[in-house]
């Protein structure tokens, strides 16, 4: 395969399509290539209708392709207008080069392209920052988009077990965009979607930790830095979060799980769940695992596996989760999950028995309803609780 680091600027006669981006990386690293992104250089909207092309709704042309339905935009170049990653006024036309269009990528490793022939255009030397493991970025430019701080984080966590890091030169760059207050227009909900393809890496703690080494996380989940030593780089390698992660990554925890319990970490009296919530746009069911695993890790602060009362409270706050309040469970206590696990089962299945209904139809009711339920289900544990001691 041969490599053209050529920058020619001229336009071509007929529009001309390049694979680009992720697909060109991840083939020259050998990784299975899910999704094809392709750039059309010298060609204007109503041409690519011409030949079919649906138009997709967006900021700028892009086009699905009538048969494969993948999606192909026009070159366009970039000039920051203002604050934060809308802040752009984005020009395209017959005249945008490929050059052009690689130079408002992230990363270098992102900003090669394939022509139709099997060529790589490479004018900033991505394949041999593949080659070194380096996440570098392609202009100084790069800090007008505090976006681009958190997918070099998402890609430190992805491609971590090859060895990558944050070149040096880069990593100046993001304590400048830390420095410039750009991050503080960063909208909750694209953290939080960055942060969930983060977690589901196989080194999913990458993410955070690169964010910490330039001041981000700070000001990003300042709770969950307060937590970790100053200045990260892999000092704070036995933190308690990345504990927890290292534990659900090894159980293949769902996504759901990994993100509510990293965020047990970034809740403190001054940001409570209900802030963290609304900011990073939680769907319901996220938000209430997360307020679960908050009652659960103060309940396993001062827990007694033999206190009947704590195993109630425990029962009474997951009633409809079972599985998840396991998972919760052996991910908070991984020591003593296993012994404890199976007298969980065993009081609940007990404590399910002794139903309100039930006490209703002898003439229960009200307060006393719920104290005489509450009595009867701690008798039902606490005999659980002596047959296994």
């Amino acid at each position: 395969m041969g490599i053209d680091n050529s920058q020619s600027r001229e336009r071509a006669e007929e529009p001309k399509i390049y694979l680009v981006g992720g697909a060109v990386r991840d083939r020259l690293l050998g990784l299975p290539v899910v999704d094809r992104d392709w750039v059309v250089v010298g060609a204007t909207p109503a041409e690519l209708l011409k030949r079919g092309f649906r138009q997709l709704p967006g900021d700028f042309p892009v086009f699905a392709h009538p048969h494969t339905g993948e999606e192909y935009a026009l070159a366009r170049r970039e000039r920051k207008t203002g604050s934060g990653y809308h802040g752009f006024s984005v020009e395209t036309g017959p005249d945008v080069t490929l050059e052009e269009d690689l130079a408002r990528r992230d990363l270098t490793i992102n900003a090669m392209a394939e022509d139709d022939q099997g060529r790589i255009i490479d004018p900033f030397n991505g394949q041999e920052d593949l080659d070194q493991g380096l996440l570098r970025h392609v202009t100084p430019a790069w800090v007008e988009d505090p976006v681009r701080m958190l997918r070099i984080a998402r890609f430190a966590a992805r491609f971590d077990p090859w060895g990558f890091r944050v070149a040096h030169g880069t990593h100046g760059l993001m304590k400048k965009m830390v420095a410039s207050g750009e991050l503080a227009h960063l909208q909750g909900q694209r953290v939080r979607q960055e942060m969930e393809k983060a977690l589901m890496t196989d080194r999913p703690w990458r993410f955070f930790q690169v964010l910490h080494a330039c001041g981000g996380l700070k000001q990003l989940l300042p709770a969950l830095a307060a937590q970790l030593p100053e200045g990260g780089h892999g000092q704070d390698a036995e933190a308690r979060p990345w504990q927890l992660l290292r534990r659900a990554v090894a159980a293949d925890a769902p996504l759901r799980l990994r993100l509510a319990g990293l965020l047990q970490f970034a809740v403190d009296e001054e940001h409570d769940a209900g802030k963290l919530v609304e900011w990073l746009g939680l769907d319901r069911g996220t938000a209430a695992l997360l307020r679960e695993w908050l009652r659960l890790r103060a309940m396993l602060e001062t827990f007694v596996p033999a206190d009947p009362d704590i195993w109630l409270n425990i029962l009474n706050g997951f009633t409809h989760r079972r599985e998840e309040l396991e998972q919760l469970f052996s991910l908070s206590m991984p020591e003593t999950a296993a012994e404890l696990l199976p007298r969980m089962a065993q009081i609940r299945e007990v404590v399910e028995q002794i139903r309100g209904d039930e006490l209703r139809c002898q003439g229960w009711e009200g307060r006393s309803l719920g104290d005489e339920l509450r009595r009867r289900r701690k008798e039902a544990i606490t005999a659980v609780l002596e047959d296994a001691s």
